[in-house]
This record gives C-alpha cells, sequence and structure tokens, in this order.
C-alpha cells in the first residue's frame, strides 16, 4: 500500500511538472512580438485599403448615415492621415513611435537619476513640442494618458511597440514571400491562408524561443528595421504621392 502511494506520488508530481512547464512555454515570447501580431492586424491588414474594399460596404450599410456618403477613397485616407497628435494610442502609424522614443527616453532618465518625477509633466510638455510639434492642454491628455506608469512599473514596456512594429513589417514580407496571393485573399475577405502562416511560425512556438530566434526562423534573417521602413515608404508614399 505504501509503495503504492509513493508510485502514484511520484507520478503526480512528474505531471505537475510537465503542467508547469507546459504553463510556461504557453505565455508568449516577448511583448515586442506580442505587439507585432497586434500590429499586424489592426495597421498592415486593417487599415489596408484591401481590407476597405472588401468591408466598406458593410460599414456604409451598417452606419448609413455617416459612411453612405463618403467615397472609399475618402475613408482610406482619413484612417491613414498622418499628423501628429497628443495621444500614442490614436496616433497614425508614421508619428506613433516618436511618442514611443520619447517615453523610453524618459524611463531612461527616470531610472538613472537624471530626471525627477516631479518635473516629468514639464519635461513632457517641452518634449511633445520638440519632437511632435503639439503641446498638451492638461496632464490628462499629456504625461497622465498612460496606464503604464501608474498602475505597473517604470521601464520595459514601451519600447515593446517600436519593437512590435518593426517585426510586423518582417513578418509580413515574409509572409508575402511566401504566399504572394494574400493581399488579394484579403481583398477578399479571406484571412485563412495568412493566420495559418502566423500560426506556425510564430504562436504554434509560445515561448520555446526568443524574439531574436523567432524573428529569423520565421524570416530568414535576423531584425531589422528595413522591411517596415519599406512598407511605410510604400503605403505613404501612394496615399501622399511621395
Amino acid at each position: 500500500m505504501e509503495a503504492a502511494l509513493l508510485e502514484l506520488k511520484r507520478r503526480l508530481v512528474e505531471i505537475d511538472d510537465l503542467n508547469a512547464a507546459s504553463d510556461l512555454l504557453a505565455w508568449g515570447t516577448s511583448a515586442g512580438v506580442h505587439e507585432s501580431q497586434s500590429r499586424l492586424w489592426e495597421n498592415i491588414v486593417g487599415r489596408s485599403r484591401g481590407f476597405w474594399e472588401r468591408f466598406y460596404p458593410d460599414l456604409q450599410a451598417t452606419f448609413p448615415d455617416q459612411f453612405g456618403d463618403t467615397p472609399l477613397d475618402t475613408f482610406y485616407r482619413a484612417i491613414n492621415k498622418v499628423k501628429p497628435s497628443l495621444i500614442r494610442t490614436a496616433a497614425d502609424e508614421v508619428t506613433y513611435n516618436l511618442h514611443v522614443m520619447m517615453r523610453f527616453q524618459f524611463e531612461q532618465d527616470l531610472l538613472n537619476g537624471k530626471l525627477a518625477i516631479r518635473d516629468l509633466p514639464e519635461a513632457w510638455h517641452e518634449r511633445m513640442q520638440n519632437d511632435l510639434g503639439v503641446t498638451p492642454p492638461d496632464d490628462s491628455d499629456g504625461v497622465l494618458q498612460d496606464v503604464h506608469w501608474f498602475s505597473g512599473y517604470i521601464g520595459g514596456s514601451f519600447q515593446g511597440y517600436t519593437l512590435g512594429n518593426i517585426m510586423s513589417g518582417q513578418i509580413y514580407e515574409a509572409v508575402l514571400k511566401a504566399h504572394p496571393a494574400i493581399p488579394e485573399q484579403i481583398r477578399a475577405g479571406e484571412f485563412g491562408t495568412l493566420h495559418d502562416w502566423l500560426r506556425q511560425q510564430i504562436y504554434h512556438h509560445g515561448s520555446k524561443f526568443t524574439a531574436a530566434e523567432i524573428i529569423e526562423k520565421a524570416s530568414g534573417h535576423p531584425l531589422s528595421i528595413e522591411p517596415y521602413m519599406a512598407y511605410l515608404r510604400s503605403k505613404y508614399g501612394e496615399i501622399y504621392a511621395l
């Protein structure tokens, strides 16, 4: 009886260890990789002209008073308008990373003792004016607009957004090389090929690999800013006839 109980205990410990390992692997690799998927679906797919060629008629039918008389081209240019703004989460793709760069520098200065918290609001106003040409009317639209600093910790969060943007460009470039028909599929409202590729190359691995390994395995190249910059130049060059 005692031997049987010891064997049962041993097996339960083994199962618990496996579950713990599984839980660890089930988490994503990094905030940057997480954001790469948010940015890919939200911006590269969700703000693309092809996506709205398929779904804009549905939006017009649902909100005829708001969009019934608005041409697709006007709507598409509006959701991709480049204009410096106060709020990071509402920023366009081109100016968004300026918000992140500003916050990252502030976090470094705060953690290094170069900037006191009491001086942060004034520094914020000055940096917003210098970097984006806009000045917050108050702190609610300025230094207090994000939850990160007062609900968690300082440091280690904001750069994940820009890393995610960079990764999204490299991942999308890789998936287009593997499946060149994806833009036409998006235009038809079909996302299965894209999702399956992402599931196999990114989601399937969980946290088994580092972020750098995930990107290199998926794209065949180390992380690079060039694919993302090429995406921005191509998209906004066409919109603004640059």
